[in-house]
């Protein structure tokens, strides 16, 4: 990282990631190496971890404060998944060379402002120098009543398949950054937006308990999460292509070129939530949905078998190039 300061660790931590610290007793204001985690009477205390590298996850030229507030949503998302209530967080700060001050402030402002609006502090964590480029990552801490945490498994045969809000927007961001792919100007605006400052769908979440059989977010590609739920729960899913909520920036792609339809049901980062719920919540789902502000679609359904079909308007299973994106094994 650019910008020599010689800015050491302990002061680095006191400038820029102690003031994050202030609305977490718990943290002890980073002075210490461990902190305290509350968890109200009667919950559950729920852990996610989740990690952004240069270069796979994100450039440098993406922007620090951006960065920052991504890093903090796609763990959100996690907690929103499991229907959880965010507590708080630690970090892993992971620089390369000498810290660039200019470039932490920017970063930090983008952790605090999302802090705020989630109030979600910082419990301490780890800075540390890296070798080959930035890393990061994040240890969420969420909290709800105990035995209501939502699962991946759990889902049954007969269940319908639901997402919220709309499918692809965040991987035609991707398209345009790195395959230098053409869209409206409004359009690139929205996607690039989609993909860089996700959501989190935590209203929803946590009012999924007690109606959802299973959930997960859609992080590494629709098509892709619905095998998880569907193999964690035994299960074959299968997707009504035509059902799946597009907003109108990726529905006019679509339209345009057809074969964008595949990278939009397998590419990553809507972080939107997918569940299982029995068909005889409907009512109550679109209620929930009215209530928290967020469409929920039924895409599909759960059935006896194994793996995800893709179905077309006539019901013929589509051939996709890919699943989803995957760290390891080619994807």
């Amino acid at each position: 990282m650019p910008g020599q300061t010689g800015l050491g660790e302990f002061d680095l931590i006191a400038r820029y990631l102690a003031p994050l610290a202030a609305a977490a007793p718990g943290a002890f204001h980073l002075r210490d190496d461990a902190a305290i985690i509350p968890v109200p009477p009667g919950e559950d205390l729920v852990v996610t971890t989740d990690a952004m590298i240069e270069g796979v996850h994100f450039l440098a030229k993406d922007g620090a404060e951006r960065i920052a507030r991504k890093l903090l949503r796609v763990n959100l998302s996690d907690l929103a998944a499991k229907g959880a209530r965010p507590i708080g967080y630690q970090l892993i700060l992971g620089l390369s060379g000498e810290p660039d001050e200019a470039w932490l402030a920017s970063f930090c402002e983008g952790l605090r402002r999302d802090q705020e609006a989630f109030g979600f502090p910082l419990y301490g964590g780890d800075t540390v120098r890296s070798p080959g480029g930035i890393t990061l990552g994040v240890t969420a801490f969420g909290s709800l009543p105990n035995g209501s945490m939502l699962r991946r498994s759990g889902a049954q045969a007969g269940d319908d398949l639901y997402v919220t809000g709309s499918i692809g927007d965040a991987a035609l961001g991707l398209e345009t950054k790195l395959n230098h792919r053409l869209f409206s100007s409004a359009a690139m605006l929205f996607f690039d937006s989609r993909l860089h400052v996700p959501t989190p769908r935590l209203a929803m979440g946590q009012g999924l308990r007690g109606l959802a059989h299973a959930a997960q977010d859609v992080s590494d590609g629709l098509v892709q999460d619905a095998g998880h739920i569907a193999a964690q729960s035994n299960l074959k899913a299968v997707i009504e292509a035509a059902t799946v909520p597009l907003s109108l920036a990726t529905r006019q792609a679509v339209q345009d070129d057809p074969d964008l339809l595949d990278v939009v049901l397998t590419g990553g980062d809507d972080y939107e939530l997918l569940f299982a719920v029995s068909p005889n919540r409907a009512s109550q789902i679109a209620a929930l949905s009215r209530s928290v502000g967020l469409a929920a679609t039924r895409i599909g359904r759960l059935e006896a078998g194994q793996g995800v079909v893709v179905q077309d308007q006539g019901g013929s299973p589509l051939t996709l190039r890919r699943a989803g994106f995957q760290h390891f094994g080619g994807s």
